[in-house]
This record gives structure tokens, C-alpha cells and sequence, in this order.
């Protein structure tokens, strides 16, 4: 078996180039529309991404749906710019300016690779992360971060411990940006990333 993914959309342009358009669509085994997540049955799938921007009122919902999902030991991607502190328990989220202009003015955003013998920097590298973050995470006791800002906190971490599934949580938002066509590294991280998230081991609790 392979690892079957499936991520929601939202209906907006960017959503639709990341998941639709042929640089990427092949990574997707299926695309949910939010709207009818309640009617959607997620046993077909290992991984969930929850993409960059998606309204929090939408997933506020179906908490019980994404618990259950983690409860069975599969992998739940929450990307940047979706209130997951709302619908998911656990997550600590903190706001922080947007510097969107840092590579303007000369200066840096302060990121830096906490675990850089992570598979997924196989894949990608700092600079492939680096564009800009909405808000930091306080990571969870056991619990990986693989790139923070500062001494604030994390913007990406990976959480095998505290469900018996695995949350991949980030603050970075590449969806938004490719599916907006600017920004570059948004589209080298997405290069890297969902191959990654592919290649991993399919859920022993799937339905084949």
C-alpha cells in the first residue's frame, strides 16, 4: 500500500492551484471540500492535511472528526493560518507580528533548524522555510520542533506523543503563497514537503 492523502479545500483560488494543477495534484489521493467534511468518511486515508487559511468557524465543528481521525493513528498536517488552538486540544498558539518585509530591510527573521537530523530536511532546507510566519507554538513535552523563531517558540514541530496519531503543526502557510504565484521558497517548500509526507508509512489501521 501507499500513503494515501487527503487535504481539505476551501474553494479559493489558492487552494485550487496547490491541489488541482499538475505540480502537485498527484500527491493528493483525495480533496475534500470543507463543507462537507461531516459526510466525508477519512478511513480511506493516512494523512489529513488541513490546508493554510482555512477558516477555523469551518473546523470548529468537527473537533470530534479530527480527534477520532488522531485517535486511530493516522497523521493530521494543520498548516498556518487555521486557529487550531479552536478545534484541536492541545496546541498552544501565540500571536506575533507578520514581518512581512524583512528581506527588504536587511534583516532576518530569526529562524533557525532545531532538529536537523529530521527526515524532512532531506527534502527541504531552512531557506525553503523561510518567508514569513503567522504566530509562534509552544511545543508539546515530547514532542519534536524542527524549526523556531528566536527563543519564542516553534513554527513547524511534529507530535508523535501526545495522540496515539501523529500532528505535523506549522505557522508557515507555503499554500497561500504558491496558489497566490509569488513568494518562491513557498513553492521549494511544498516541493519537498509533500514528498516527504508520500513516502511515509501507510496507517496499519487503514482500509485497503
Amino acid at each position: 500500500m501507499t500513503h494515501r492523502i487527503a487535504a481539505l479545500d476551501s474553494g479559493t483560488y489558492y487552494h485550487h492551484r496547490t491541489l488541482y494543477e499538475p505540480r502537485y495534484r498527484d500527491f493528493f489521493d483525495g480533496v475534500i471540500y470543507t463543507r462537507e467534511l461531516g459526510d466525508t468518511v477519512l478511513e480511506d486515508y493516512d494523512t489529513l492535511i488541513v490546508s493554510c487559511r482555512t477558516d477555523p468557524s469551518v473546523l470548529r465543528p468537527h473537533r470530534e472528526k479530527f480527534r477520532q481521525f488522531l485517535e486511530s493513528g493516522r497523521t493530521l498536517v494543520i498548516m498556518g493560518s487555521t486557529g487550531p488552538a479552536e478545534w484541536i486540544s492541545g496546541i498552544e498558539w501565540h500571536f506575533t507580528p507578520t514581518n512581512f518585509w524583512w528581506w527588504k530591510e536587511g534583516g532576518s527573521l530569526g529562524l533557525h533548524v532545531t532538529a536537523p537530523d529530521h527526515p524532512l530536511f532531506d527534502h527541504i532546507t531552512l531557506a525553503d522555510a523561510t518567508w514569513h510566519h503567522h504566530g509562534h507554538l509552544i511545543v508539546p513535552d515530547g514532542a519534536v520542533s524542527l524549526i523556531d523563531v528566536g527563543d519564542l517558540g516553534s513554527v513547524l514541530y511534529d507530535d508523535t506523543v501526545t495522540t496515539p496519531g501523529r500532528m505535523i503543526v506549522t505557522t508557515l502557510d507555503p499554500m497561500y503563497h504558491h496558489g497566490s504565484h509569488f513568494m518562491p521558497a513557498t513553492t521549494r517548500f511544498l516541493d519537498g514537503f509533500l514528498p516527504w509526507l508520500k513516502g511515509m508509512k501507510p496507517s496499519s489501521t487503514r482500509r485497503p
